[in-house]
């Protein structure tokens, strides 16, 4: 215990070395561990540049709605489309067939 001792003592002595480990420590401190770090900064501006991108798209979808509410409100044709489309409401003269590929599609993934 004293040989450990007296070699920290004699290191610790030597000049400069308090400055280096000081520089150190803190050079560690605010590049890694502060929650302020350099670390931190990098990883929040990637984060902010992520953010930015999906307010982008967004934007450009609440446009493209914008558009379409426009359009709903001032051509009565497009409501009659919609309800056709996604409703499958018909007028009373005319039938509807549903063609769709879920049936075969589930035919075909138990036969593998």
């Amino acid at each position: 215990m004293k040989k450990m001792k007296s070699l920290l003592l004699r290191i610790w002595h030597v000049p400069g070395l308090k400055y280096v480990l000081v520089t150190v420590l803190a050079v560690v401190l605010i590049g890694f561990v502060d929650e302020n770090s350099v670390w931190h900064h990098m990883r929040n501006t990637q984060r902010i540049s992520e953010l930015e991108g999906e307010i982008e798209k967004y934007d450009n979808l609440n446009k493209k709605n914008q558009a379409r509410i426009r359009e709903l409100d001032s051509n009565p044709k497009a409501i009659e489309k919609i309800a056709r489309e996604r409703y499958f409401m018909k007028t009373d003269d005319e039938d509807i067939f549903v063609l769709s590929d879920d049936l075969e599609e589930e035919q075909n993934a138990t036969a593998e």
